[in-house]
């Protein structure tokens, strides 16, 4: 699978909540790091967290461009709190090699979020 394979199916598998076909995706060696935290997982633990994150509903990818093994994407994401629907945007970057991710970042953020005064386009 090329890097943009790769980026399609992980975000399939993630959307379908196909938890167990997670791990096939990933490197022994995976790392993901969230820049936006300072936090590194290993495979298991990544998994995991995504396995077990309360209240994820869906994952769309909504772009992606990739070049030999490197490939980046932006993917709208919804969770449920509290009874209320939130939407994010994530950032992800990896290095694919021989069909698997050897190595992810991502960045994520909430949608709802308002610009400082003087900074928003007139």
């Amino acid at each position: 699978m090329s890097a943009r394979e790769v980026m399609e199916r992980l975000a399939d598998v993630i959307d379908g909540h196909r938890w167990d076909e997670l791990p096939g995706l990933l490197d022994p060696a995976f790392t993901c790091t969230y820049v936006h935290t300072g936090e590194t997982y290993g495979a298991d633990a990544w998994v995991r967290l995504n396995a077990e994150y309360p209240g994820f509903q869906n994952l769309r990818l909504e772009d992606c461009v990739a070049d030999g093994e490197r490939a980046a994407g932006r993917a709208h994401v919804t969770g449920m709190s509290d009874g209320v629907v939130q939407h994010f945007e994530v950032a992800t970057f990896i290095t694919a090699r021989d069909g698997v991710i050897v190595k992810m970042t991502e960045v994520w953020t909430d949608v709802d979020q308002v610009a400082p005064e003087g900074t928003r386009p007139s």
